[in-house]
């Protein structure tokens, strides 16, 4: 049964740091897109950051500069590094992992990220 375990979220003053965690088991990790998404209270949830198999990045404006994604194969996870955050980026991150050409997506369940003084 596959399994997408996200950990590392929590309460942060602004400003502070988090590291999330995707810890990924049943499938075969390294064949996988793997992205965060958030979904804050009342919105939509929206794209993050995606890394490809091959390590192509790519993040959403807001977090550009502050937050750095990445994958350890070997491990079968996937991190979040997230620097100088903000009240706006309150919300529940999910984990996810795509593969396009066996047309399989699964999700974690999330993990809470409350940044607030």
């Amino acid at each position: 049964q596959v399994q997408l375990v996200e950990s590392g979220g929590g309460l942060v003053q602004p400003g502070g740091s988090l590291r999330l965690s995707c810890a990924a088991s049943a499938i075969f990790f390294s064949t996988y897109a793997m992205g965060w998404y958030r979904q804050a209270p009342g919105e939509r949830r929206e794209l993050v950051a995606v890394i490809s198999s091959g390590g192509r990045i790519n993040y959403v404006d807001s977090v550009k500069g502050r937050f750095t994604i990445s994958r350890d194969n070997a491990k079968n996870t996937m991190y979040l590094q997230m620097n100088s955050l903000k009240p706006e980026d309150t919300a529940v991150y999910y984990c996810n992992a795509r593969n396009y050409q066996a047309d399989r997506d699964y999700w974690g369940k999330g993990t809470r990220v409350t940044v607030s003084s």
